[in-house]
């Protein structure tokens, strides 16, 4: 695990699993600004990658706080939630951990909540 990194097995494909992701952050009305499909991407240039996808959202109410307390915030924002294939077939659920942000950023720790739902999101997502 990289530092600042958590990582969650997941029971379920890459595909599913992101599908599963993309489904909680609708049903909460988070907004997904993109999707990378990190695989797809490679293998367009011939190159293999295992299924690695990054879903990027969030909502302005929670971060633009975060922004307001500590800019540099701005870096890591919007949230950011890894859905990947590791070299034996195992599925992870992959973001930065709250604490590590406010620990680089310095923001209040009253804020810490804007940022938490990558814990319940992924946790849902995987299981």
């Amino acid at each position: 695990m990289a530092a600042g990194m958590v990582d969650i097995s997941s029971k379920h494909s890459v595909d599913v699993t992101l599908t599963r992701l993309e489904e909680l952050l609708r049903v909460r009305g988070i907004e997904v600004f993109a999707i990378v499909d990190h695989s797809g991407e490679a293998e367009k240039v011939g190159l293999k990658l295992a299924p690695t996808k990054l879903v990027i959202f969030g909502n302005p109410k929670a971060g633009t706080p975060l922004m307001q307390a500590a800019p540099s915030t701005a870096i890591d924002l919007p949230l950011k939630i890894l859905v990947w294939e590791d070299s034996g077939g195992e599925v992870w659920v992959s973001y930065n951990s709250p604490e590590f942000l406010r620990e680089r950023h310095g923001f209040p720790a009253e804020l810490i909540a804007n940022i938490a739902a990558e814990a319940s999101l992924a946790e849902a997502a995987s299981s």
